[in-house]
């Protein structure tokens, strides 16, 4: 991180020290594991999530060794923005990993393309099912946190289009335009929520 021009300020090793250091310096941007101690299952995943209860917004990267579609799920709820969720390979390439860390601190989403991928083969619930396929890579390629004119990139659109898919998820999902909330967070919430049925 520190070759990426970031200061680490705080190094621990278990999820109650996780939270004390948080409290102790308030960071720009929390790194943390889903297993950590003291039990290696879900401490810090729920440190995360108790931190963003007692601060909102703080920006959250929570790293796994696999996809855990509950954990993603969990952690986006609270319908804020600046949260990521990467598989713990994903950090290997230094450039994605910082891309991923600035988008989170600056407010963004980012879930592992792995995650969204699992999740677009498992996902033929409503309202789900009401996207089009090119809608459905379009909502798949915004849970990954990418901007409007990344998905022009990936998916060969005018920004136009992209655009009037994104309208349409919105539509189709019933989010509001006059909502107070993120409605691409919301979007993503929406399609995380439907999974299991």
């Amino acid at each position: 991180m520190e070759e990426a021009g970031h200061e680490v300020i705080a190094c621990v090793g278990a999820a109650n020290d996780l939270v004390d250091a948080v409290h102790r310096s308030v960071p720009d941007l929390v790194v943390t594991d889903v297993r950590m101690p003291p039990d290696n299952r879900d401490d810090g995943l729920r440190a995360a999530v108790e931190l963003r209860h007692w601060r909102p917004g703080l920006p959250i990267l929570v790293l796994s060794a696999y996809v855990e579609q509950s954990y993603a799920r969990e952690l986006f709820l609270d319908g804020g923005g600046s949260v990521g969720y990467l598989l713990k390979d994903r950090i290997a390439d230094l450039a994605a990993f910082n891309d991923a860390i600035e988008r989170i601190a600056d407010g963004g989403t980012v879930i592992d393309p792995e995650v969204v991928s699992q999740m677009l083969v498992h996902s033929t619930s409503s309202p789900l099912e009401r996207l089009t396929p090119r809608e459905r890579e379009v909502l798949g390629l915004v849970a990954e946190g990418r901007s409007n004119q990344a998905i022009c990139g990936a998916l060969f659109l005018s920004e136009g289009a992209v655009e009037k898919h994104i309208s349409s998820i919105f539509a189709k999902l019933n989010l509001p335009p006059d909502t107070g909330a993120h409605r691409r967070v919301l979007a993503v919430l929406t399609w995380l929520e439907n999974q299991d049925d």
